[in-house]
């Protein structure tokens, strides 16, 4: 019996995972550069917003840009600092299929929310006859008193 419990003892002292510093550091420079990376972008952007041509094209690639980087630094600290890098394969699987199903559940439920809210506009009696009505403009200089305003 003693015998069975210092070899485990001993195999389980040989299997620990080693507290690496180097790693660690390395891994929050990369953090570190991605985020500087992204406020340089965010800034030139609000910066030089005038100077481009096509407003809303650039604003859609920054978006884009943005969220692969946001991915990456998500990835970078869900390996390092959740150690998920060190484990097996089957565990890695176990949390990153059901977390991506969730990502996709969000982007489904907008998706289909939004497809409501139109189909909901064009069919709702409500909505359709008040967006037909006429709105009656005001003419200038013609305005009532607001209470409380002194001539």
């Amino acid at each position: 019996m003693e015998n069975v419990h210092g070899t485990t003892v001993a195999a389980a002292h040989g299997d620990e995972h080693s507290f690496d510093v180097k790693l660690i550091w390395k891994t929050f420079r990369i953090l570190l550069y991605i985020t500087v990376f992204e406020l340089i972008l965010a800034i030139g952007y609000y910066k030089f917003e005038h100077s481009f041509s096509n407003q809303l094209l650039v604003k859609h690639l920054l978006n884009g840009v943005f969220i692969i980087l946001t991915l990456a630094k998500a990835f970078f600290i869900v390996a390092e600092f959740m150690h998920l890098r060190h484990e097996i394969k089957n565990l890695i699987m176990t949390i990153a299929v059901p977390a991506l199903l969730f990502l996709w559940f969000i982007g489904a439920f907008l998706w289909d929310g939004s497809s409501y809210k139109n189909l909901r506009n064009r069919y709702d009696r409500n909505h359709v006859e008040q967006s037909h009505q006429k709105v009656e403009k005001k003419e200038p200089g013609h305005e009532a008193e607001k209470p409380g305003t002194v001539e």
